[in-house]
């Protein structure tokens, strides 16, 4: 039998949670265990990787300390990464049994936490310990805790090596019916791969500098589409302008494929044009681009596109049919 101990604590030296684990760990050898104890915050660069670690294993602990609220960020990062990250046909059979020392409040809520995000992760949790210490020196000295201490290490070599069962909880049924955060249809190997890909700060650090670098090309990319968009056409129409005196007309084409129309007043031989809204229009035109090309290439009139219904408009149709005088393209 194989039990990993996972400590989320800082290390400190009068840290009542190490003292727990050196008495359970006596006793778990003891019975012929294999303990292994992997203390988190000396992998703070790799927890992405640890939940790898819970595959050989028949079981863990699961050990933290509440030094002002909560169960600490590493072993919040922890739980994260087994989330992400973590083998979940491993973890439905493996036995977790929550420690949870404080020197401050709240070591029952930490240990409810423990077991909570181990069900919801699909695991089985065996029952935990926790406690409040106010002085180490006289928590070390208590037989009576050293005692509850070697039975809850009894008990958890019972509960794996027996297989015990529990009851189903609620915390399970959750699971299967609400907690259904989209993630990716990964395999265990992929899922060890990926967590060291994100645990490697060299490539983290490379993959963004390639986001980054693909953002600001995708940015100019669409700069110039925009840039592009706002001066098609604008050229030819001016290029192939033929003036007609006494007369003057506000013309708006709306082309379905850009974001903003084309303007174009023709007032005897002044032509403005620019892209952007206008008001007091004569004549809206809405088209295609492929259509405007057409008309561009000389493959079409303004008329015929009207005609054949591959171009709609509003307005005096009089001014309507004067823009294939305004522009000869043929």
């Amino acid at each position: 039998m194989k039990i990993n101990i996972y400590y989320g604590g800082r290390g400190l030296l009068d840290d009542p949670t190490l003292y727990v684990l050196n008495k359970m760990e006596e006793v778990l050898r003891e019975l012929r265990v294999t303990v292994e104890r992997i203390n988190i915050f000396e992998h703070k660069n790799e927890i992405a990787t640890l939940p790898q670690t819970i595959k050989d294993t028949d079981g863990i602990i699961l050990a933290t300390t509440v030094e002002w609220l909560g169960i600490g960020g590493y072993m919040q990062q922890f739980l994260d990464a087994c989330w992400l990250y973590g083998d979940k046909e491993k973890i439905q059979k493996t036995y977790m049994q929550p420690i949870v020392m404080s020197t401050t409040y709240g070591e029952r809520e930490g240990e409810m936490t423990l077991a909570n995000a181990w069900e919801i992760l699909g695991g089985l949790p065996c029952p935990g310990l926790c406690g409040y210490v106010e002085d180490l020196v006289s928590f070390e000295l208590n037989k009576d805790y050293t005692v509850i201490i070697e039975k809850k290490a009894e008990n958890l070599y019972r509960t794996i090596s027996q297989k015990m069962k529990s009851l189903p909880t609620s915390n399970q049924a959750v699971k299967q019916s609400v907690l259904r955060t989209p993630q990716m249809e990964l395999t265990p190997q992929e899922s060890e791969q990926l967590s060291k890909y994100v645990s490697d700060d060299t490539y983290v650090k490379k993959q963004k500098e390639d986001i980054q670098e693909l953002a600001s090309m995708f940015k100019d990319m669409l700069g110039k589409v925009d840039q592009e968009e706002e001066t098609a056409y604008i050229e030819q129409f001016r290029s192939h302008f033929t003036p007609q005196q006494e007369f003057h007309a506000r013309y708006l084409f709306i082309l379905e494929d850009n974001k903003k129309p084309l303007f174009v007043e023709v007032n005897e031989d002044d032509l403005i044009i620019h892209y952007g809204q206008e008001e007091n229009i004569d004549i809206y035109a809405k088209l295609s681009t492929e259509v405007m090309d057409s008309i561009m290439d000389g493959r079409m009139t303004f008329q015929r596109a009207f005609m054949t219904g591959e171009m709609t408009a509003k307005g005096n149709f009089k001014i309507l049919r004067m823009l294939d005088n305004l522009f000869n393209f043929v």
